[in-house]
């Protein structure tokens, strides 16, 4: 597996990202074993210090915790964390993205809403 070279996004943002990923994909549930930077550095053919760094966002995010000797494991509310985080960051962004668009291209707030309801629908049912 390879990290995208062309992003802006530093290797250990995009470990930390992937984890995430994993995490919101039900691959890890609370209190399941997260593996070793050393596991990470293998599948990623990265240092085992970048694979470190990533896993070092999610312990200080409270999305993992650490075991004396036995490594770290995902907390009770990683999904909920990892969510909360998204949801301020990104898709703030995007939205805020979308809407100065839709000012520019003078789109309508209500023809913008219905853009959105129909993306959402349209992907729902892509999901069934």
């Amino acid at each position: 597996m390879k990290f995208y070279e062309d992003s802006d996004l530093p290797i250990y943002v995009q470990v930390a990202e992937w984890l995430e990923n994993e995490i919101l994909r039900g691959q890890f549930q609370p209190d399941d074993k997260m593996y070793s930077q050393y596991q990470l550095a293998d599948v990623f053919t990265i240092n085992p210090a970048t694979a470190g760094k990533g896993l070092s966002i999610l312990l200080d995010n409270d999305i993992l915790y650490k075991k004396r000797g036995l490594g770290m494991f995902v907390t009770s509310n990683a999904r909920t964390i990892i969510l909360a985080k998204r949801k301020s960051e990104k898709l703030s962004i995007l939205v805020k993205g979308i809407v100065d668009e839709a000012d520019h291209l003078e789109v309508p707030f209500e023809e913008l809403i219905d853009m959105l309801k129909r993306e959402k629908l349209n992907n729902e049912r892509g999901k069934v």
